[in-house]
Formats: C-alpha cells, sequence, structure tokens
C-alpha cells in the first residue's frame, strides 16, 4: 500500500486538498500497538461513514516539555514508525521539523486555563499550553474531520475535547481505550527507558488501579479509596508516588464524595521515568460517563 509522506506545512496542505474524508492520528512517534489501535479506530470511523483517509502526524513537541525534562532523552525510531503506520494502512504520514512548524518568532499560544493548571499540568506547567497549541496546529494543517486520541492520557484527552468546544473546531475527537501488555501496564512510548527491574515493577500501577475501581463499585469513599492505592503502590520500593487523584469523569472536578462515574489518575516515578496511568470506574448504580 502507497503511503505518502508529508516532511512539511506545504505538503501535508496539498495532500489535504485530494483527500475528501480525513481521520488524524497525532503522535510523537516511538510508536507501539497502542497507537495502531488509534490508525484502526479512525479507520472504522471513516468507514462507518463511507470511507475516506487515515493520516498520522510524527512529532516530538519541544513546547511541551519542560526546562528539566526528557526532550533529548525522548526515544525516536522513524523508519519503524513508517514502517508500522503502512503496515496498519495509514495513507498519510505529516513529519514536519520544529522550524517548518514554529516559525521564527512565533508568539502565538492556546492554553485551555483551567483543565491545563490541575493535574499533571501543576506538576509539568506549561505541558498542555504546549499540548494545545500544537494540536491547534495540527488540525489547522491538516484540517482533519475527526481526530483519535487514547484515554490512557485522560486528562490530555480532557483539554482537547474542551478547546475544540470552545474554539467551535469542525473536528470529532475519537476516545480510545488504553492498550496494555499482557501484565497490565499500559502501553507507553516511555516504557522502552525503564530498566528489566522498573519494568517489572511497572504493572504496580495497574494493580493499584484495579483494586481503586472495586472499591468504587463496592461504595467506598474517596480517602478510603486513595489510602488503599497509596498502600499498594508504596509497597512497591522503585515506584515513587507523584500524585494519586480521584476526579469526576465528565469534567474532572474535585469531588467530595463518588455518585458518579469518577476517574482515577495516577502519576507514579520508576527511576528517570514518569508513568501515568487512569482508570474510569463505576459506582453502584447506572450511569454514562462523560
Amino acid at each position: 500500500m502507497f503511503m505518502q509522506i508529508c516532511r512539511d506545512r506545504q505538503a501535508m496542505r496539498d495532500w489535504r486538498r485530494q483527500a475528501g474524508l480525513v481521520a488524524l492520528v497525532p503522535t510523537m512517534g516511538a510508536l507501539h500497538d497502542g497507537h495502531m489501535s488509534l490508525v484502526a479506530h479512525a479507520r472504522d470511523w471513516l468507514d462507518a461513514r463511507g470511507g475516506g483517509r487515515v493520516a498520522a502526524s510524527i512529532f516530538v513537541n519541544p513546547a511541551q516539555f519542560g526546562p528539566n525534562e526528557d526532550l533529548a532523552a525522548y526515544p525516536r525510531d522513524e523508519e519503524n514508525d513508517l514502517r508500522l503506520l503502512r503496515d496498519a494502512g495509514c495513507d498519510a504520514v505529516f513529519l514536519p521539523s520544529v522550524a517548518d512548524l514554529y516559525g521564527p518568532g512565533a508568539q502565538t499560544a492556546v492554553e485551555v486555563t483551567g483543565l491545563s493548571r490541575i493535574l499533571m499540568g501543576r506538576l509539568r506547567p506549561g505541558h498542555f499550553r504546549g499540548v494545545a497549541t500544537v494540536v491547534t496546529k495540527l488540525f489547522n494543517i491538516v484540517r482533519p474531520d475527526a481526530a483519535a486520541f487514547g484515554e490512557k492520557d485522560y486528562q490530555q484527552l480532557a483539554v482537547i475535547r474542551r478547546m475544540v468546544a470552545d474554539l467551535d473546531m469542525p473536528v470529532e475527537i475519537l476516545p480510545v481505550p488504553t492498550m496494555r501488555d499482557a501484565d497490565g501496564l499500559a502501553m507507553s512510548s516511555r516504557n522502552r527507558r525503564l530498566s528489566p527491574a522498573e519494568r517489572a515493577a511497572a504493572p504496580v500501577l495497574n494493580r493499584a488501579l484495579d483494586r481503586g475501581a472495586r472499591m468504587v463499585a463496592d461504595g467506598a469513599g474517596v480517602p478510603a479509596i486513595r489510602a488503599a492505592i497509596r498502600r499498594i503502590i508504596a509497597a512497591e520500593p522503585l515506584a515513587g508516588i507523584r500524585s494519586i487523584d480521584i476526579r469526576d469523569a465528565a469534567d474532572l472536578s474535585r469531588i467530595a464524595a463518588i455518585q458518579r462515574p469518577v476517574v482515577i489518575l495516577l502519576a507514579v516515578r520508576l527511576g528517570d521515568v514518569l508513568l501515568i496511568d487512569q482508570r474510569v470506574a463505576q459506582p453502584k448504580g447506572d450511569f454514562d460517563v462523560c
């Protein structure tokens, strides 16, 4: 199958003009099966509407990395990424350079102020401003009809949904369930940087989330759930807890009591790698999530 490779904005716009209906999968590369599930969901969305083209982007966005974060260490493997996307049936890939996407003298940023400054936004100031800015640029260049984002980055998904709604962007956001390895660890490009011992310890996040979700279903309160999750993670010597949050699943607002679906959000450091994971949990009763 032929896959168009577009290395600058003009090439991407030229492809878009003749593409028809388009679903976009934005990535930072170092692709894995989780990303391929985004491509599959994008294809399913198109097929349900009579067909169209799937485009992916690969861009390690410097605007979402803080001054002490791992931009240089972020894994890159363009050859393998392109092979995976071609095998998955992607029609085009946008691979811009930093200089092409952020022109000289650029001064404009996009920020969803409330959602960007809580939770992971508190741990990584400016991160979600960088995410919102680059996704806005990608939407303006590719002009997709839909875009797929993984639920593992739950706060990112919430930020993008809010941005699209607030700015009247004509893009349908497709949430895609988290893909996990056999031992429950959420697939992530960052997993490549774990040492063997850290990788063996990493499924503790999933075990803690499983326990928290069961407690939500059993009617436990927020303090008890948070304490149980903390005990499970703290029992793993290599794991350093950065945050444990239980928020309303629809808008990430604080809750005092669990009366409708919640999302449990974890940020845990293993060595130099910060892992995040999440679980939407249902209390007893019939509720809709988001």
